[in-house]
């Protein structure tokens, strides 16, 4: 078996920390953002067994996790990242059962662009901060979206939404006029 390292990452949301594999934990992503969403993988079960955790979020080799506002950092982020390395050794699921997760779109022909984009552009910056961006809806000139991870109640997602990923989506699909985050 080869050796499991885990590094962390800060990320723009205080509240979370990206804990970094070199294995892949899932294909796509998953969001369990409290203890009750979470019964559907023993991983994130486990991580919510410490009072601390407050959400969790996997995507590709990273898990996304969120502490309580009374935890420091400085006294969780090593016990952590020794839970995350030994789960990851002992092969502990993400997902009991496991989403076919092509990627498909739908909708008019708007609609597909916007998913396409936010797909192949907005997705992979979004992940590199530990978050995760879905489309939900697009209608009279503005798309809604959903941010899951550390993205979820990050100070900074708002300029992100407006200064991003608003400005790359009315620049490459004209019919954009605003982006809106849905509130989770």
């Amino acid at each position: 078996m080869a050796t499991i390292n885990v590094y962390t990452e800060t990320t723009p949301n205080p509240a979370t920390m990206k804990f970094l594999v070199n294995k892949l934990l899932i294909n796509g992503s998953v969001d369990f953002p409290d203890q009750e969403k979470a019964q559907a993988s023993p991983f994130a079960r486990e991580l919510f067994k410490f009072n601390f955790v407050n959400g969790v979020f996997f995507a590709s080799n990273f898990v996304t996790i969120t502490k309580t506002d009374d935890a420091d950092w400085s006294d969780i982020e090593a016990l952590l990242k020794d839970f995350v390395k030994g789960a990851v050794e002992s092969e502990l699921k993400v997902q009991e059962v496991v989403a076919d997760e092509n990627v498909s779109f739908e909708g008019t022909e708007t609609e597909v662009k916007i998913q396409q984009v936010l797909h192949d552009y907005v997705r992979p910056a979004v992940e590199q901060d530990g978050g995760a961006i879905a489309y939900k809806s697009f209608e009279n000139g503005t798309v809604t979206v959903e941010l899951r991870g550390s993205c979820s109640g990050c100070p900074s997602s708002t300029i992100t939404l407006k200064a991003g990923i608003e400005g790359l989506l009315k620049r490459m699909v004209p019919d954009v006029e605003e982006v809106v985050a849905e509130a989770m």
